[in-house]
């Protein structure tokens, strides 16, 4: 298992980065830092394998950690997720190391892309002492997917996908649950969950975390931007 630190400061979208990553076999969320100083004192305290780094945070600034981290010399591997495109940033997070760099607003089918990638690169480190050339260029190509498949995930069926998406368009909200999507399709709300998370992975949806006064934070969903265009290619 992938042991993943998350450094992020707004609590909200760290619980989104924490879900996604559940998403993808092999991970596991084990802490999460608000700020560089929490990061470095959490790596001092235990190993983490890779770490989900923001750039912009109210009290330390992603780079400097990532310097910091290169600097003593610490093992870890860090992905790069962060609304800083400008190209001094991207390139100085690269220049330090960094495997994957992600600008925010991003398609889940991406961020899944660079964790598959990386989880390849972690096996052939752990399981090999040497690599030869056709390895290498095989992790690669393997980094450099960007794009999904067009065809469904593993379990899904066309004509469930056509009434999901049938009930999501019906649907007069413009954020709607899973519990909403199943009343309007009569498809059990975990079969439905399962739908909507492999829409978001499509691109087709986008989730948010929202917090009620009690209780633990609902998984919501609105179709994203290009959501209606990117669908046909599926039903």
């Amino acid at each position: 298992m992938i042991k993943v630190l998350i450094v992020e400061d707004d609590p909200m979208v760290s619980e989104m980065n924490k879900f996604y990553l559940h998403q993808v076999e092999g991970f596991r969320a084990e802490g999460w830092a608000s700020s560089a100083e929490e990061a470095l004192d959490l790596l001092a305290e235990k190993p983490y394998d890779l770490i989900l780094l923001d750039i912009y945070m109210k009290e330390s600034n992603g780079l400097m950690l990532l310097s910091e981290i290169r600097r003593r010399g610490l093992r870890v591997d860090v992905i790069v997720i962060s609304a800083a495109s400008d190209k001094e940033s991207i390139q100085e997070a690269l220049q330090n190391g960094a495997v994957d760099y992600l600008i925010k607003p991003f398609e889940f089918s991406r961020l899944r892309a660079a964790l598959n990638g990386y989880k390849e690169q972690n096996r052939l480190f752990r399981t090999q002492n040497r690599l030869n050339q056709s390895e290498l260029d095989r992790l690669s190509r393997f980094k450099q997917e960007r794009t999904a498949s067009h065809e469904l995930a593993k379990g899904f069926t066309r004509q469930t996908l056509q009434t999901v998406w049938k009930a999501v368009e019906a649907c007069t909200c413009e954020l709607f649950s899973a519990e909403d999507i199943s009343n309007l399709s009569g498809i059990s709300r975990v079969s439905v969950g399962k739908y909507l998370v492999g829409l978001t992975e499509m691109g087709v949806l986008e989730m948010d975390l929202v917090y009620g006064s009690v209780g633990r934070p609902v998984q919501k969903y609105r179709i994203a931007p290009n959501g209606r265009t990117l669908i046909t290619q599926y039903i």
